[in-house]
């Protein structure tokens, strides 16, 4: 097998192939920290957290880069709303996303650079493109020349004449060109600014994330992800002003995942249809959560909706409830180290074989997780199959929990367990609860009960005794 992913630079599927062997560069476009993470920004967060999951498990170290825009026209409005300043909102958003992608079993990235901590460097990319001709200062700004750098348009498949232009490319007449962009932005009185060779200002949007990259990971990446919103002009300004000034190229490969509908319409700010991850986290599970992300395609677009998350929620009940169920009947069978499958199980063997080949070729194919899923069903069903038998062995069932093991450290659809002290004290209380049974104390059997249904905790009887397990 042979890793495969869609280039939105060709809008083609290629093989992957790293500039480094055994190593990889990947660049995702962060949040611009003035409000809580929506639904939408968590699309690429969960999206490119398995796509680095699964550059791991197949031996690649990654070195995965996700910034934090936290000085921007929207900061600068919000501070003044709030009565505060620049840095205050930009600390107390940021220590929201930390939270809401642990909330959803998001790994941090590699680094996440904020652009305040990159001044000097951005200051010294700008000037390197001055000095090349490709940028000029007027009035305080800098703009970058699109009509010097011959590609310009390249990514987005669009001609520099035909351009349409999108957020934050502003129409200005100091510009030589109306598709000119900004790459300094001379700081207004009461602004937040740095000192530059054009002035007291700050960085304009695109140019950070260029800075950034190279500062971190080189004048090339192997891989540059994002949401498909910021194709244009966000990551073609990138490109752009990347190239001009190594004149290597920026990314060897482009990823763009599609955006969420909300009850079939698309999520703005005009509807007031947005929703926040602090919102759903406390609706839903963060298994549920992911789930519903990758159950289709990252390319595709999503919609979200109450029968659809409703399903993500049965889904990923059936994956815990197997995943469970093996674990606990393990606990009650005795390794036995002189045994393999094979001389056990021959047929499951190969079944499990086979369900590890699917789940691998899926994921090669584009990281095509929704397909990758059905072969973790597939999983599910012989795990199932499996404990109806009273003869099972050690053996077939660690086979089993050793690809849900696998698949989970990629897709992150279960979550396991830590806390020793509280799994002690739900089993203190379910021995306490089977001994009241016992003795006819159905008081506080009930009481116990309800306790422990408070806590989310489902009491469940199998040939082995009483399970239990979190809600």
């Amino acid at each position: 097998m042979a890793l495969h992913l869609y280039n939105t630079m060709n809008r083609t599927k290629e093989l992957f192939v790293p500039q480094q062997s055994g190593k990889v560069s990947m660049y995702v476009c962060g949040p611009t920290v003035y409000d809580y993470m929506h639904i939408g920004n968590a699309r690429p967060v969960i999206v490119f957290d398995v796509v680095r999951r699964y550059l791991e498990a197949i031996g690649y170290e990654v070195n995965y880069v996700s910034n934090f825009t936290d000085v921007d026209d929207k900061l600068i409005r919000k501070a003044e709303q709030m009565g505060s300043t620049v840095p205050e909102v930009a600390n107390q958003f940021i220590q929201a996303f930390q939270e809401d992608i642990e909330g959803l079993g998001v790994r941090p990235a590699t680094v996440h650079p904020r652009v305040t901590d990159n001044i000097p460097e951005i200051i010294a990319f700008i000037q390197g493109l001055v000095d090349q001709g490709y940028a000029y200062a007027k009035d305080g700004d800098v703009y970058f020349r699109t009509q010097k750098f011959q590609d310009y348009g390249k990514l987005s498949h669009q001609n520099i004449d035909e351009l349409q232009f999108g957020i934050r490319i502003e129409v200005d007449e100091r510009k030589e060109n109306a598709q000119d962009f900004v790459l300094w932005k001379g700081a207004k009185p009461g602004e937040i600014f740095w000192s530059s060779p054009w002035g007291d200002g700050r960085p304009g949007w695109h140019i950070e994330c260029s800075a950034m990259a190279q500062r971190y990971l080189g004048d090339t990446l192997d891989i540059h992800g994002g949401g498909q919103d910021l194709q244009f002009p966000h990551h073609e300004c990138e490109i752009a002003q990347s190239e001009a000034r190594t004149g290597k190229s920026f990314a060897n490969y482009w990823m763009h995942n599609g955006y969420i509908n909300i009850d079939n319409e698309k999520m703005s700010k005009s509807l007031g249809n947005g929703i926040t991850v602090v919102e759903l986290r406390k609706r839903f599970k963060p298994t549920v959560l992911r789930y519903f992300m990758l159950a289709a395609h990252y390319r595709n677009p999503l919609n979200f909706t109450d029968e659809i998350i409703g399903q993500a929620e049965n889904s990923v009940a059936r994956i815990e409830n197997a995943y469970a169920n093996v674990e606990h009947r393990l606990q009650a069978l005795q390794p036995d180290e002189s045994k393999t499958l094979e001389s056990v199980n021959a047929e499951l063997a190969a079944k499990l074989v086979q369900i590890r080949e699917m789940f691998h070729t899926k994921m090669q194919d584009d990281f095509n997780t929704a397909d990758a899923i059905t072969a973790w069903f597939d999983a599910v069903s012989e795990a199932n199959q499996l404990l109806k038998r009273d003869d099972v062995t050690y053996v077939e069932l660690k086979a089993i929990a050793d690809v849900f093991d696998d698949f989970n450290q990629v897709l992150g659809l279960v979550v396991t367990e830590t806390n020793d002290l509280l799994d002690e004290e739900i089993e203190n209380l379910i021995a306490e609860r089977v001994e009241a049974r016992q003795t006819k104390n159905w008081k506080r059997a009930d009481e116990i009960r309800d306790l422990l249904a408070e806590k989310n905790i489902i009491l469940e009887d199998t040939p082995q005794g009483m399970r239990w397990r979190r809600k």
